[in-house]
């Protein structure tokens, strides 16, 4: 199947560069709003057969111009949320935010064992992702599109494709609205295909400003 890892529009926290990952979450930003409404046009000729959001309102909001302009409605998968920040929830000071990439980049090491602090293991992560996209394929959609959140996206999709390093998503960016693209399945492995850093609608939608600690580079 084709796979594609769409992250949410820009959220408050996405600007201030607050550590964010509490369920349900904030919404969007007026430029977060404008990212999500560019995604018809910018996505309309990939045949896409199904939508998947997270638990994470910022998700839904992100997926309604799609879901409106296909006429179809998104499936809620909670194991697609963004990683947990457990004892740094809310904090945006350096040493937090460090910590926070610090356990992700581990875990994309391979060291699944690492635990976030006061929060989920790579194992748990993994477990739970994976489980969400298990769930994506049992669908027999074709082509489907997931919409997710910065870390979590770029340390499953770097890890799980097959056909590149795993600190990939340690070296990309991932905007708001950016998109990755995968091929395969769980059983015959994944392939990256494509990995569109900026916002789908174009560099107009980009803040330059914003801190975005899961969006950028680790």
């Amino acid at each position: 199947m084709r796979l594609f890892l769409i992250r949410h529009g820009q959220t408050p926290a996405n600007v201030s560069g607050v550590l964010d990952a509490e369920v349900p979450g904030p919404g969007l930003t007026d430029l977060g709003q404008q990212q999500a409404a560019a995604l018809p046009a910018a996505l309309a000729d990939r045949g896409i057969e199904r939508l998947f959001v997270s638990s994470m309102v910022r998700t839904h909001v992100t997926a309604a111009p799609l879901a409106s302009a296909l006429g179809i409605e998104p499936v809620e998968l909670p194991g697609l949320r963004e990683i947990e920040a457990g004892d740094l929830q809310g904090r945006r000071d350096e040493t937090s935010v460090q910590r926070y990439l610090a356990a992700c980049y581990a875990w994309a090491s391979g060291e699944r064992e690492a635990r976030m602090p006061g929060a989920e293991t790579g194992e748990d992560f993994f477990d739970r992702y994976d489980d969400a996209v298990r769930q994506i394929e049992e669908t027999g959609a074709a082509v489907a599109a997931a919409f997710s959140h910065g870390a979590a996206i770029r340390i499953w999709a770097a890890v799980t494709a097959q056909n590149t390093p795993n600190d990939l998503g340690a070296s990309r960016h991932l905007e708001n609205t950016g998109v990755v693209e995968l091929e395969g399945s769980t059983a015959d492995g994944w392939r990256l295909v494509d990995w569109a850093g900026e916002p789908m609608g174009g560099d107009d939608l980009i803040d330059r400003t914003a801190q975005d600690p899961t969006g950028e580079r680790f």
